[in-house]
């Protein structure tokens, strides 16, 4: 059976702030600790009004100052905005922290806008050679340092850092096979490629220092609530995030409405299709149903949760259900059939 983890995008809500949002993450993660979640992971983006993770790092040492197990880390720190030598430090100083409980999941993308990349003293390099450039200097800096090393990362060299690759295409399962490392696909925001990319990853997986055998794990929205009813009606915040994302108007997470979110505007029909279309939603018997289906299909051995629910105590309950209904699936993995309708369409 899979582990179950938790990411977070830290959301601000409709008239709620920053402080407010930094303050429930750590309660969530103080509960994910309490369930038995194996890691927690932030996810770093830039000029959005509704995400208070921007400062990846700082919020890492937030959540594990605040907590005393579980793991604690990036998913991910997009390494095109950043020196590697300044993110070797930066996790560096975390591992040396909290030792044994910092990852550092990295991705190629900006996680911004061009305007924000600009504004970030960033340029985005076509060279498509440069992100595993970055991968493999930002690993260098963690071994330990040789003594005719000019450049180090203090902390940083000597310390155990797991690096993970980051993917929503292809791309980052060729590279994670290639070094050897972990991989995590965001099946959340970009589930089609979902197959593809573990099927690559798994064939082309060369074992390394860091990992023996190929390691998935999936990222996937999971709202649920004591019934499938106020579960979709929960999951109305989240498609109306992603629709104002989707329409360049990001903005902080909006209360959930009385009804469903229609596609009555052009970009909605493909986005419910296309981007949230393997959502797990619903009561406990239909999340059930759903991490079955999903450790089934895909094999992962970790499963990453996120849910943006707007009630924060509503969000408390999604993940305490969603652990119970994966402590079943573990329980009952021999023979067990999933109901249907568990994966929004």
């Amino acid at each position: 059976m899979a582990d179950l983890s938790v990411l977070d995008l830290v959301p601000i809500t409709a008239g709620g702030d920053a402080a407010e949002a930094l303050r429930n993450s750590l309660d969530l993660a103080r509960h994910a600790e309490r369930l038995g979640y194996t890691r927690y992971w932030l996810a770093e983006h830039h000029n959005m009004p509704g995400v208070a993770s921007a400062a990846t790092a700082v919020v890492i040492a937030h959540i594990a100052g605040g907590t005393n197990r579980i793991r604690v880390g990036s998913g991910g720190i997009m390494l095109s905005n950043h020196a590697p030598l300044v993110i070797a430090e930066q996790f560096g100083t975390l591992a040396a922290l909290h030792p044994g409980r910092i990852d550092l999941g990295v991705g190629r993308a900006p996680g911004a806008d061009q305007m924000t990349v600009r504004a970030l003293r960033r340029t985005m390099d076509p060279d498509p050679d440069a992100f595993p450039r970055d991968v493999i200097e930002l690993m260098a800096y963690f071994r330990p340092a040789q003594a005719d090393q000019r450049v180090q990362a203090v902390p940083g060299a000597g310390l155990d850092v797991p690096v993970w690759i980051l993917g929503s295409s292809t791309y980052g399962a060729q590279l994670a096979a290639a070094l050897g490392l972990p991989y995590a696909f965001a099946a959340h925001f970009a589930p089609a490629d979902l197959d593809a990319a573990l099927a690559i990853y798994r064939s082309r997986f060369k074992p390394s220092e860091a990992l023996a055998k190929p390691y998935v794990m999936v990222a996937m929205n999971i709202v649920a609530a004591e019934t499938d009813a106020e579960a979709f009606h929960l999951f109305t915040s989240l498609q109306q995030a992603f629709f104002n994302l989707r329409i360049g108007r990001p903005a902080p997470l909006p209360p959930p409405l009385p009804w469903g979110v229609g596609p009555d505007h052009p970009a909605a029909a493909g986005l419910f299709a296309e981007v949230l279309a393997r959502s797990i939603v619903g009561g406990p018997e239909t999340v059930r149903a759903g991490l079955h289906a999903l450790i089934a299909r895909t094999g992962a051995d970790e499963i990453m949760a996120t849910a943006g629910v707007f009630d924060h105590h509503k969000r408390l309950r999604s993940f305490e259900i969603a652990a119970s209904a994966a402590h079943d699936v573990r329980a009952a993995a021999e023979g067990w059939e999933p109901a249907r309708g568990a994966l929004v369409s």
